[in-house]
């Protein structure tokens, strides 16, 4: 498995001002997708609706509305 590319625009287009550490999104080549964002299993894990669950080797990440709007135009359609 590999990163194809980035989906969105860079972090420093997004006014990162840390080198470029912040919230992404990557499309792999076996067409999933990997993100990068703030841990916060411990905060979420009780707070998820019924009908959604996470195994043990899961975690709940955040990135920021920013991150996931300017990626839309370059996630591909089904």
């Amino acid at each position: 498995m590999n990163i194809v590319r980035r989906i969105g625009v860079p972090p420093q287009l997004r006014g990162s001002l840390n080198a470029g550490t912040c919230p992404d999104i990557f499309e792999l080549s076996d067409g999933n997708f990997a993100v990068i964002g703030t841990e916060a299993t411990a905060e979420l894990d009780a707070k998820l609706p019924e009908d959604a669950a996470r195994a043990d080797y899961e975690r709940i990440v955040i990135i920021s509305r920013e991150t996931l709007i300017r990626a839309k135009g370059d996630i591909p359609p089904v």
